[in-house]
């Protein structure tokens, strides 16, 4: 079975892999995340979790699988980062307030010069939320290291009405389409292979 080594430093992904009962290692990729102006929300996250992974590998001999992802939040078409200070956060949750987003992640699987990959987009309809309720969930500590400046798996689950397609994408990996990359090429999970 191939050892897997996780680009992220996200603590949510983390959890989730273990979830799967993958064994792996944590190597952190620090790129520059800036958008290429004109880029589309799509490409721009394929292009993190790429360069995420080519990152690890460059650096690694040991031949480990490398996976990679990247999430981001998009509404009119324009991504959404994680807030730089209170003044974006209250304007993210302004614009997110009783309309429908879409979180893409990108996924990246490389083990030398092979490349797997696969995205997912979940759509997340909000509450409306007054100015009160933004100002309130941003003096707590959960906006501040989230893209779209929301946790659905926290508190911010309380401003989300309704979602279509997976949760776990909104939190930061989708379980099964990490599940189905990983089985497909020699990753060891506690649910085996896809044809077991």
């Amino acid at each position: 079975m191939t050892t897997l080594v996780l680009a992220s430093a996200s603590p949510r992904r983390h959890e989730l892999l273990a979830t799967l009962g993958v064994q792996f290692l944590l190597d952190t990729a620090d790129i520059d995340e800036t958008a290429v102006p004109g880029e589309v929300p799509l490409t721009y996250v394929q292009r993190m979790a790429r360069e995420k992974a080519a990152t690890v590998v460059s650096r690694r001999d040991d031949g480990f699988a490398v996976l990679a992802a990247d999430t981001t939040v998009v509404i009119d078409g324009d991504i959404l980062g994680k807030p730089r200070d209170h003044f974006s956060g209250l304007g993210m949750l302004a614009r997110l307030s009783g309309r429908t987003h879409a979180v893409i992640t990108a996924l990246c699987l490389q083990r030398g010069d092979a490349v797997w990959e696969c995205d997912v987009s979940t759509r997340v309809t909000f509450l409306t939320l007054s100015r009160e309720v933004c100002e309130r969930y941003l003096a707590t500590s959960e906006p501040w290291d989230k893209a779209g400046g929301y946790g659905i798996q926290g508190l911010g689950g309380a401003l989300v009405s309704s979602i279509e397609g997976s949760y776990s994408n909104v939190v930061g990996l989708p379980l099964a389409e990490t599940w189905q990359l990983l089985a497909a090429h020699g990753v060891a999970t506690t649910l085996g292979g896809l044809d077991e």
